[in-house]
């Protein structure tokens, strides 16, 4: 070996994870809640116009959800805590689109709480969702004083509900009531994080976690953990960001998507590398939230084990949501499989 092959393997041995990193790829295994308005409005996206009336489950059991997780190997959940919608399962003081002006415990429910406790109880851990994209606060689109009010949201939610290992973010960014687009403040974003949850992951839209580029629960032959800087930044478009698991959105998110990340060959004359491992997300529906015409459609045993096999066993982390239904309980099929 040359000296210039020894830098360059040197150079390449040198990236390895942070301690936050190391200790999310150990879990190898956790799930996602998708549950909102949309649960009851029987839709995917929101359009932020919904009352917070209609957001009314009859019989939500966090303990059931966590019980499910930890029977099916789950090392942690994470909770759609505000979908683009802009509604917040937790009673957030910087607006009223909350679970405060619901049926819900009459006004005086927290589904943040109720599932951080659960996953406490059942030795799991707890991460959140908190889109950037809001489709119900009027200063959406203003600049700084949305990326106050999220931050303000942030704030909340990392220093309400005890230690958070995880921070999911996807890029999902449209117009505004005022038909601008928001420039989301990342680096405010991330800072406030590590300053209020240092060992939390930032996942997909940030420095932490990359995402595996599909949601159909497919992987490259190699996933790479060291990669190019530039791949830092691949994840913040709206269009990338939580689509049906159909033929042409996997067909189209893999052609989109380079099939080589981080080969030698890749990586050679790259100025800077990073530690970014892989998450692989999907559903265990072809939606994220609950939809009962799909009560039909759930994974198999067989389809869920693939994915699960070419996830963990193939440098990555699994990521596998499960929706609750209306009543605020998983399906019956679910907890059959548990």
């Amino acid at each position: 070996m040359n000296q210039d092959e020894f830098m360059y393997e040197k150079k390449l041995t040198s990236v390895v994870p942070s301690a936050r990193q190391l200790a999310l790829e150990q879990m190898e295994f956790y799930g996602f809640i998708h549950f909102t308005v949309n649960t009851f409005t029987d839709r995917e996206w929101g359009d932020g116009t919904e009352s917070e009336s209609v957001f009314n489950p009859t019989n939500l059991d966090a303990d059931e959800w966590a019980q499910v997780a930890k029977e099916a190997g789950m090392k942690g959940l994470i909770l759609t805590c505000k979908h683009h919608d802009g509604f917040c399962l937790w009673p957030s003081k910087f607006t009223s689109h909350t679970v405060a002006n619901s049926p819900f415990r009459e006004g005086k429910g927290d589904v943040v709480r109720e599932l951080s406790d659960a996953c406490h109880r059942h030795g799991l851990k707890f991460g959140v969702y908190l889109s950037p994209w809001d489709r119900n606060h009027p200063t959406y689109g203003t600049g700084d004083a949305y990326n106050d009010y999220f931050v303000g949201q942030l704030t909340e939610l990392l220093t309400n509900y005890g230690e958070i290992f995880a921070v999911w973010f996807d890029g999902a960014c449209g117009e505004g009531k005022n038909g601008k687009k928001q420039v989301y403040d990342w680096n405010r974003y991330y800072e406030t994080i590590r300053r209020l949850q240092p060992n939390a992951c930032i996942s997909v839209c940030g420095p932490d976690v990359r995402w595996c580029g599909n949601e159909a629960g497919d992987t490259r032959p190699s996933e790479w953990s060291v990669v190019p800087l530039r791949a830092k930044d691949t994840e913040k478009v709206a269009e990338k960001s939580q689509q049906l698991d159909e033929d042409g959105f996997r067909t189209r998110r893999l052609a989109a998507s380079d099939l080589d990340l981080g080969s030698r060959e890749i990586l050679r004359g790259e100025k800077t590398l990073i530690w970014y491992p892989a998450e692989v997300n999907t559903s265990i529906r072809p939606g994220w939230f609950y939809h009962e015409s799909e009560d039909n459609k759930v994974k198999s045993l067989e389809e869920l084990l693939l994915v699960y096999f070419n996830s963990v066993g193939g440098n990555a982390t699994f990521l596998l949501n499960i929706p609750p239904t209306r009543e605020g309980r998983f399906h019956e099929m679910i907890r059959r499989a548990s």
